[in-house]
């Protein structure tokens, strides 16, 4: 008989498995004792900055500008790698001194806390709602990015009252199903949860998060979202704000699809009454196969196209994005 462990197979299986195992120890390694995870963070935004406690996040961080009038703006950016408020910096320097405009960094992210917790979409949709309700004090026109769309539109559903309007620019959740990224994919098939205990190992969890948080990678994954160049500054934010202690508790949280809202189309986008407005064109990330229908049958909800643009309109398209805004809310008023 054989003997199947000496077999040219399983040597070469074997040579196989030390071949991965080696560069994959080294790296790991090098993470743990090389890479620095408590860069000096700069602001986002040049902007007056608070924190307030919530009970299910613990403190939040915000940007604010009030010395303008009139309702308030709250601008609420994406999840990713390397997410801020740093994402919505151009809309507010735009707005501000015209309207107060506030900025939350989300739970995970910015100078907000980043503890090990078991992050779920009602954490971020009740900061943002106990936010509006204990720092800003009466209802507000939002925009969010991406992600942070179906956020904002969970807490528009959950507590109307709070919101004037919603904007989403980019959203997440009106691709067919069975489409979209890998992360919607594994929160759709209900595998969410097994991605995560193997992303989140805490042997090679951070090591993980620091291979796509390299300043190449954010480079890399940022510039599928701009039709022209990265505007200076946005990778060495991204950067600096990944390399912060407990950075990559939310992402991983996100790569395994656990903050994406099972058919958020139907069960939320459907059933907000808040106003809503939908700015969007092509995106790497987001498909938008289900939002004619959305559009169609709800009548205080209108979608614009703003062409060409890959999900960051509002850095590419600062005026066009701003006079759509504009009329909508005036459209409301």
């Amino acid at each position: 008989m054989s003997n199947k462990k000496n077999s040219p197979l399983s040597q070469l299986n074997g040579l196989l498995g030390t071949a991965v195992a080696l560069p994959t120890a080294a790296w790991i390694a090098y993470s743990h004792l090389f890479v620095d995870h408590n860069l000096p963070l700069p602001d986002a935004i040049t902007a007056e900055k608070k924190r307030f406690f919530n009970q299910m996040a613990g403190h939040i961080n915000y940007y604010y500008d009030t010395s303008g009038s009139g309702r308030p703006l709250l601008l609420i950016h994406s999840v990713n790698a390397a997410a801020s408020a740093y994402e919505m910096r151009p809309l507010f320097e735009h707005f501000r001194g015209t309207r107060p405009v506030y900025a939350i960094d989300l739970p995970g992210y910015g100078f907000s806390d980043r503890e090990a917790r078991n992050y779920t979409p009602a954490i971020f949709d009740e900061a943002i709602t106990d936010m509006i309700a204990t720092q800003i004090g009466e209802p507000v026109d939002a925009i969010a990015l991406s992600l942070g769309s179906e956020f904002l539109a969970r807490a528009a559903l959950a507590a109307p009252r709070w919101f004037n309007t919603i904007t989403l620019i980019s959203p997440s959740g009106f691709n067919q199903p069975g489409q979209g990224r890998a992360t919607q994919r594994a929160n759709a098939n209900k595998s969410s949860n097994a991605v995560y205990r193997a992303f989140s190992f805490p042997l090679w969890g951070r090591a993980l998060f620091d291979l796509i948080a390299t300043r190449r990678s954010i480079e890399f994954f940022l510039q599928k979202s701009f039709v022209g160049d990265i505007p200076a500054g946005f990778v060495e934010y991204g950067y600096l704000t990944s390399h912060q202690p407990g950075a990559e508790i939310v992402p991983l949280h996100f790569v395994s699809g656990r903050l994406f809202t099972r058919n958020v189309r139907t069960i939320v986008y459907e059933n907000v009454q808040v106003p809503g407005l939908v700015i969007y064109d092509e995106d790497f990330y987001s498909r938008f196969d289900t939002l004619p229908d959305l559009i169609e049958h709800k009548a205080n909800w209108q979608a614009v196209r703003l062409t060409p643009t890959r999900g960051l309109p509002h850095w590419e398209r600062l005026p066009e994005t701003a006079e759509i805004l504009q009329n909508f809310w005036q459209s409301q008023s």
